[in-house]
């Protein structure tokens, strides 16, 4: 039996896309509820962007006392507890989802754990959880399942010889000695470095030709470098066969050019990509349209079903937080007819590792692919004074454009505080901005933000520092 109360949305999933898009149409007068199956924020929040942060925050921090002496600073006999870094990081988790939590009560949302299914269109039904049977009448449904890590075949998951990045942030008292990551990816590269500075012994191994392969060509040579530079084995071209899980560890072999080597570590984690999770979501009534798995929208994130809209990573790539809270709550403007809602076009990918990696728009690679007419423009931090000063001088801004217009067309930034600094470029390619005009725009002096006008000042040889 449904409960009497018919709503105007219930959102299905409470991550970036979900949490989003349920406090917007609560700002918008509507009656909302958001069902999600663990806790408020979705896998980004709890198993996701903001504890792995944390953790790239504990590493940061121990590696720079392990450099102080180069900023005259003595500290000696720095050491970590690995179980309080890893401590820490569930706590920053479970503050944040209160945080939501609050914001859901603020904006008049009901909030229910639980699997969430439609039943049939206007119909919604829990299935797990506390509130398991109740049925709830809507006249919106949005779908913002996301996707769940991808796993090799035959291979079990048990978070202590093999993990994905979830089983890898569950609370650990020790660091492994050695660990196997298969996927040089924003995931990939990440937990490589965590594990690093934290003295683990690390190989990566990408299939693809570099590491982070949706990053410009530069870029991931400059990472992959430094990356050699701290101590971590990379391997690019290179696939993974013959997995075996054993008491002590893990064996397998890294292909490549025809060639095997065996190898073997305490653990291995699997950081191959996503698939989407429409697990228990939509019962057998209830048939949207799909492409390679995930839900096909429309410019208004309705699927072929009326009344049922999908955002975030359930909808396909780009599989990002920010992209995720763009689309929900477009998704929610559309379905109310409020403004203009739009398609994700210009966005930020970042990496948080050291160096650091943010990017927009199209890397060189695909300009040449695109037999388009452009111009480069470069400046490497070791001739900004604020990096210089900072002992961050690792890295460059290179910025794409228009060899006529002078039209932004990618910016690909590698060094610290890469992901703060793409924002400037992502605002001027949605403005349809020029090189010309970041170049004139005056930047602050000390500032890391000045290498963003000296890349675009060096397309045309105006750069003054270098």
């Amino acid at each position: 039996m449904a409960d009497s109360t018919e709503y105007d949305l219930i959102v299905i999933g409470g991550g970036p896309a979900g949490y989003a898009a349920a406090i917007r149409a609560g700002q918008l007068g509507k009656k909302v509820a958001c069902i999600e199956f663990e806790r408020a924020g979705g896998t980004c929040l709890n198993w996701g962007c903001i504890p792995t942060k944390a953790l790239l925050k504990s590493a940061e921090f121990y590696r720079s006392l392990q450099k102080a002496d180069t900023l005259g600073i003595s500290v000696k006999d720095a050491g970590f507890d690995f179980a309080k870094v890893m401590e820490r990081s569930r706590g920053v988790s479970g503050q944040m989802a209160k945080g939501i939590e609050f914001l859901f009560r603020k904006n008049k949302v009901e909030y229910f754990v639980g699997r969430g299914r439609v039943a049939v269109a206007g119909m919604v039904e829990i299935t797990e959880g506390e509130h398991k049977g109740r049925f709830f009448k809507t006249k919106n449904v949005l779908l913002a399942t996301g996707c769940k890590a991808r796993r090799l075949p035959d291979i079990i998951v048990d978070g202590e010889r093999v993990m994905t990045s979830r089983e890898a942030l569950v609370p650990r008292k020790t660091v492994p000695k050695s660990i196997v990551i298969i996927g040089a990816g924003a995931i990939g590269v990440e937990f490589a470095y965590f594990y690093n500075a934290f003295g683990a012994k690390v190989t990566l191994v990408e299939m693809l030709p570099q590491i982070t392969p949706v990053e410009d060509e530069e870029v991931a040579k400059v990472l992959q470098r430094s990356f050699e530079k701290q101590g971590i084995a990379v391997h690019v071209g290179t696939k993974v066969e013959n997995v075996k899980v054993k008491p002590g560890g893990v064996e397998l072999s890294l292909v490549k050019d025809g060639a095997s080597t065996p190898i073997e570590a305490e653990t291995l984690l699997v950081a191959i990509g996503v698939v989407p999770n429409l697990e228990g979501a939509l019962s057998s009534s209830v048939k949207p349209g799909l492409e390679r798995g995930y839900l096909k929208v429309d410019g208004r994130y309705e699927t072929t079903v009326k009344g049922i809209y999908a955002a975030g990573d359930i909808i396909g790539p780009p599989w990002l937080a920010h992209v995720a809270t763009y689309e929900g709550i477009n998704a929610v403007n559309a379905m109310f007819g409020v403004g203009h809602p739009k398609r994700v076009t210009i966005f930020p990918g970042c990496t948080y590792c050291q160096p650091q990696i943010a990017s927009t728009g199209l890397t060189e690679q695909a300009c040449r692919e695109k037999k388009l007419a452009y111009k480069v423009g470069k400046f490497p931090f070791s001739a900004s004074g604020k990096a210089v000063a900072s002992g961050d001088t690792e890295g460059f801004v290179k910025v794409i454009s228009d060899a006529k217009s002078g039209e932004i067309l990618g910016v690909h930034i590698i060094g610290n505080e890469a992901p703060e600094l793409i924002a400037e470029y992502v605002l001027a390619m949605n403005m349809e901005g020029s090189i010309d005009e970041v170049h004139e725009s005056i930047h602050a002096h000390p500032t890391l933000s000045e290498a963003l006008m000296e890349a675009a000042a060096a397309t045309n040889g105006q750069a003054i520092h270098i």
